[in-house]
């Protein structure tokens, strides 16, 4: 007998999308702590959903707990790029694939591109990047493979937005989208993939050069 997950209440709900939005668009940087009775008056709600949603961002990978450093933002470094991106290299390239040989809708992708090229700020851009790469990958078929990908994405995305902040390379990135994408529009699922492919890992070897070092010695 399969256990039915137990729904977050709303108010805890809004929280974490809140906590969430604000630590994938910088506006909450790695290391930086996350105080209950602070955000709970910034949320205008109690300490409890504010605690429950912790613990939820905690087990997404985006926030640590710790019992003496208390809750903080995850910080960011070569050996967390080279763990979340080597899952991606495996297995979102091979998603596209699958979505682009079922003929899947590609209108979600193309107007997530549109939206970040309109994007006036990193947080707006930021988002439309995750919704592209999500729409390459959601409709492969099998829905296990999109909800493994679902659990890196936030943990992905915190990755690049310390690397954007660093070094910022949206103009490089956006034109690797829109050549992703018109392969992926002509029907071409095995040059989609690999384009995929070589968008995903040279971003990593870009940021974090040292991650890609340590992947070759192990």
């Amino acid at each position: 007998m399969t256990s039915v997950p137990t729904p977050i209440p709303s108010r805890t709900q809004f929280v974490l999308e809140g906590i969430k939005h604000r630590i994938l668009t910088g506006q909450l940087t790695p290391g930086q702590a996350l105080v209950e009775t602070e955000l709970a008056a910034q949320f205008g709600v109690s300490k409890t959903p504010v605690r429950e949603a912790l613990k939820t961002l905690a087990g997404t990978g985006l926030v640590v707990m710790n019992q003496y450093k208390g809750v903080t933002v995850r910080m960011v470094d070569a050996d967390m790029a080279r763990e979340v991106y080597d899952v991606r290299l495996l297995l979102e390239p091979e998603a596209l694939r699958r979505s682009v040989q079922r003929g899947s809708s590609l209108d979600t992708a193309r107007e997530a591109l549109e939206r970040a090229d309109a994007a006036t700020d990193t947080a707006q851009r930021s988002l439309a990047n995750r919704e592209f790469h999500r729409s390459l990958y959601v409709r492969c078929g099998n829905p296990l493979l999109g909800r493994m990908l679902d659990e890196v994405r936030d943990q992905a995305a915190l990755v690049s937005a310390v690397a954007w902040a660093a070094n910022p390379s949206w103009e490089r990135e956006a034109t690797e989208h829109r050549e992703i994408l018109r392969l992926a529009l002509d029907g071409d699922s095995d040059g989609a993939a690999r384009a995929l492919h070589s968008h995903i890992a040279s971003f990593v070897q870009r940021a974090f050069p040292e991650a890609q070092g340590k992947g070759e010695q192990e």
